[in-house]
């Protein structure tokens, strides 16, 4: 708003309507076209000027009566011809710069130059907080003090703040939950202040070279591996690690875990997306390959009549060669997880229920 208040002076006039007229001011010419520009409905971000701005335009509408025509034409016509004039604007100020190159230039630039010259980040702090997941949030409300953590969970949604209690010691989880009942006293600046400290401290994380996580990666790797390969690969990971050998195994899906992991309903949409002849070769290998089970849970889950046609090919095709047959349910297992990924499939956990 500032960057278009008119700066020169044209002939002298009345703007409280008496006489002698006398030169407007800047601040009076600024206020004729806020005015105006409100008048019309306009959306003008006044309160993005800075406070001492604010102030002088405020202080200057309530100190003019009534503008004739006369002034406002010669006022409106000063203001367009300035903006006619203008070739090109830069953002004021480096916070301005970065929100206009946001996307443009790297995060950890952004932010570093962010925290270098002391400028907030744009936006809702709290609203970007609000989109993380839990298991982003919890270490900061375990090393913050119980008063930020109860501010902070007041401000995320109930089924956020209620799953991060969750994963709390007892202990903590109570000292939290009472200071949430100190926290009516506490100011709107205030609670702003801490999701701008916050949201700083969650963005101020190191680089990682991948998004996906290491027991995601391997387990993506072992899917595409053959069986020797991967039962290989895992009890290597057992002798080494046998922790990350089990989240590893749960990352895994093969054609093994159809069974445990596909719900009955669903293998009709599956099976449109395979092809038949693939789909055969598969079953066909799927006893020798100790994968029976998951033969007959596709054979069961499926019309009668498309059963037994499958049933009669399988017996055509006789003895398969294991690399063939492994191939076509790699295959089968690709298509799965391309269901999965593209929200068109939930697959089922295959952990146990416990007895409630």
């Amino acid at each position: 708003m500032n960057d278009i208040i008119p700066t020169g002076g044209f002939a002298p006039l009345d703007a409280f309507g008496t006489a002698p007229r006398a030169p407007l001011s800047r601040r009076a010419k600024a206020a004729i076209v806020v005015r105006l520009l409100l008048n019309e409905g306009a959306d003008l971000p006044i309160e993005d000027l800075p406070e001492d701005l604010q102030i002088s335009l405020t202080q200057q509408m309530g100190s003019m009566r009534s503008v004739d025509r006369d002034t406002l034409g010669a006022v409106i016509s000063e203001f367009a011809e300035e903006l006619d004039s203008v070739g090109l604007s830069f953002p004021n100020g480096i916070g301005a710069a970065l929100d206009v190159l946001d996307g443009k230039i790297s995060h950890q630039t952004a932010a570093r130059l962010r925290k270098e010259a002391g400028v907030r980040m744009a936006g809702d702090p709290w609203a970007r907080i609000g989109e993380l997941d839990a298991e982003k949030l919890l270490p900061v409300l375990q090393n913050e003090s119980v008063e930020v953590a109860a501010v902070m969970l007041s401000k995320l949604k109930v089924s956020t703040a209620a799953d991060l209690l969750g994963r709390l010691p007892g202990p903590h989880a109570r000292r939290i939950t009472y200071a949430v009942s100190l926290t009516s006293a506490v100011t709107p600046d205030a609670v702003d202040r801490i999701g701008l400290s916050l949201a700083m401290q969650l963005d101020d994380q190191p680089q990682r070279a991948f998004e996906s996580d290491p027991v995601e990666r391997v387990g993506a790797i072992l899917n595409s591996s053959t069986t020797l390969t991967r039962d290989d690969v895992l009890e290597g990971l057992d002798e080494t690690d046998q922790g990350f050998a089990n989240a590893v195994r749960k990352a895994i899906f093969t054609f093994a875990n159809i069974p445990a992991r596909i719900a009955p309903r669903d293998l009709p949409r599956v099976l449109r997306e395979i092809d038949q002849a693939r789909l055969v070769l598969a079953l066909a290998g799927a006893e020798a390959a100790g994968y029976a089970a998951s033969r007959d849970f596709i054979l069961e889950n499926m019309s009668a009549r498309m059963a037994d046609q499958l049933r009669e090919e399988i017996a055509e095709a006789g003895k398969v060669k294991p690399a063939e047959a492994e191939e076509a349910m790699s295959e089968i297992v690709g298509a799965i997880r391309e269901m999965e990924a593209r929200g068109d499939l939930m697959l089922l956990s295959d952990e146990p229920e416990e007895d409630g």
